[in-house]
């Protein structure tokens, strides 16, 4: 009687361990990737718009009255004063005559802002030495007017 129940408890086990190995390898098929095809659908008006941009980029970069980029500038007043806001920058134009100063008005302050600056780091030399002189100083990331090149320079 005891091979009988042996026996009965053996079939279960076997059904079980021959249904998770079909499991498993069902699952690594369905897991399995395939490697596929992409199209990519677009307007043909995106090409164009593309070149034209190409071509305005061009234009504006290459021509001749080209004169400003993205640069940096000391500010070394603000102040709601205008009086002020002109005597700071005649005071930076006395000891500094080859710098250019600019003065904005940006309701209620003037700020008044000095130099044209390719690098950051060029902005902040001046900015040293302009701190025994002026209390706030700020290195402000705008347009700048570029040097005008020189033939000789070659």
């Amino acid at each position: 009687m005891k091979k009988a129940v042996s026996d009965h408890k053996a079939k279960p086990s076997l059904i079980k361990y021959c249904f998770f190995v079909v499991l498993v390898l069902a699952s690594t098929q369905t897991f399995a990737q395939t490697r596929g095809k992409v199209e990519v659908v677009k307007d043909p008006l995106v090409d164009t718009l593309i070149a034209k941009r190409l071509t305005l980029n061009k234009e504006i970069w290459v021509a001749p009255g080209v004169t400003s980029s993205f640069g940096y500038r000391v500010q070394f007043f603000s102040g709601s004063s205008r009086q002020e806001a002109y005597s700071a920058q005649a005071r930076l134009q006395r000891d500094y005559p080859e710098l250019r100063t600019y003065i904005l008005y940006s309701e209620p302050n003037f700020k008044v802002r000095a130099g044209d600056f390719r690098t950051r780091l060029e902005a902040q030399k001046l900015m040293q030495e302009l701190r025994a002189s002026f209390p706030s100083l700020f290195i402000i990331s705008e347009k700048i007017n570029l040097p005008k090149a020189d033939a000789n320079d070659d």
